[in-house]
């Protein structure tokens, strides 16, 4: 073979068909850019991905059968670790849903405040995911503006319901606490700070030759095949699709504001980056227009069979401490039957199918989780691309792994 090579004419030795052994990797569980909750078996062909195979379930614990066997309300704080970046839309997808299945709808003021912290965790989920990509791909001081502006969102966080990460907020029938009169003032302060510096992280990263090439034409795939795969959020729409669950079925106060769907057109990581920079500027937009429309009122139903009643209430009269204790101890009891309720989700449609036998507890609970249906995607993203591209990819798939195996 080495003779042939060496005396053969150039479209002779083009025509000689090489053996090669391709070789094999296995990126992660143990990998900075997996995080311990998956992993990424490639076959290569030098720095060419030949193959590929995604094994997810490394965080699985059993999310929605520990909903079946609690109480309906029991089931919040698990909903925050599913996605916990973007906790509180959690929360308010599952309080949608189990408020379907009473058919009790909540008082203005609290639609309001659930929008507003729905739209502050997306920015949280954007801002981790912008600033964990420009971190593995070397850009370590726009990670920092990233994690300061995401601080800034989570003091938004803390303003609404004393916590920052895991946050417990919304209630069936309301939420766990109002907002006090500075609250207005205090989130656009806060809104003006990380706008500045979300200026700052677009401008280093779009100004840098390095990200660019990184990003640009890598991780493309068809809208069709998105769409075949059952992909949704930033990853659908960076391929021009315009679906996004809070204008195709409009929940809260989305309907009543004024604010605009990004999309892409190529669909490579570049458009994932743009639309995630984008949508946190519509989130904003979002934010303002509520805090600005923010209406007075209750921010709870005043159902006993729902909402627990006010302590005053509770300490004065017999019958509404043994109301009290019944729900608390047996939880509220919706009729017989069977929702489904979508929300727009960081990372795309997250979805809860619950099932009602009548009693205190979910017959049956089911999570639609974006983060499963799109890290479905990365083997066909990532075929025929190199080696370098992979990581860039599955940073813009943002792959939360509690959302994703449950």
């Amino acid at each position: 073979m080495a003779d042939e090579l060496k005396n053969g004419t150039a479209d002779e030795q083009d025509a000689i068909d090489l053996h090669f052994e391709a070789m094999e990797l296995k990126v992660g569980p143990s990998h900075p850019a997996t995080h311990g909750t998956v992993r990424i078996q490639l076959k290569l062909d030098g720095e060419r991905v030949m193959w590929s195979e995604v094994e997810v379930g490394y965080l699985h614990r059993g999310f929605e059968k520990e909903c079946e066997s609690g109480l309906y309300y029991q089931a919040f704080p698990y909903t925050d670790r599913l996605n916990y970046v973007s906790p509180m839309i959690n929360n308010v997808g599952y309080a949608l849903a189990v408020e379907k299945l009473f058919g009790v709808e909540v008082p203005p003021r609290c639609q309001y405040l659930r929008t507003i912290a729905s739209e502050v965790s997306r920015m949280s989920d954007h801002f981790t995911c912008l600033g964990a990509c420009a971190l593995e791909l070397g850009a370590f001081t726009a990670f920092l503006y990233g994690v300061e502006a995401r601080e800034l969102v989570w003091d938004i966080h803390d303003e609404m319901c004393g916590a920052r990460v895991t946050c417990n907020y919304v209630r069936i029938g309301g939420i766990s606490a109002d907002v006090g009169p500075e609250f207005k003032a205090f989130v656009k302060e806060k809104l003006a700070q990380i706008a500045k510096l979300r200026k700052d992280f677009e401008d280093l990263l779009l100004s840098n030759p390095i990200f660019l090439e990184r990003m640009e034409n890598t991780g493309m795939l068809a809208k069709e095949q998105l769409i075949a795969l059952g992909v949704t959020g930033p990853l659908l729409r960076a391929a021009g699709v315009p679906y996004d669950v809070r204008r195709a079925q409009p929940y809260l106060v989305y309907d009543k504001l004024d604010w605009d769907v990004p999309i892409g057109d190529r669909g490579d990581n570049m458009d994932r980056f743009l639309i995630r920079i984008n949508e946190l500027s519509q989130s904003t937009r979002i934010i303002e227009q509520c805090v600005d429309q923010l209406p007075d009122g209750p921010v709870d139903i005043n159902d006993p069979h729902v909402r627990l009643a006010g302590k005053g209430r509770v300490y004065n009269k017999m019958e509404e401490l043994i109301a009290q204790f019944k729900l608390v101890t047996e939880g509220p009891k919706p009729p017989v039957g069977e929702v489904y309720q979508a929300v727009e989700g960081g990372n795309g449609e997250l979805g809860f199918y619950v099932v009602s036998d009548g009693s205190g507890s979910p017959y049956k609970l089911r999570a639609r989780s974006p983060s499963f249906s799109n890290t479905a995607a990365l083997s066909p993203m990532i075929q025929g691309q190199m080696l370098a591209d992979v990581i860039p990819t599955f940073d813009m798939i943002n792959m939360i792994g509690g959302e994703c195996d449950r």
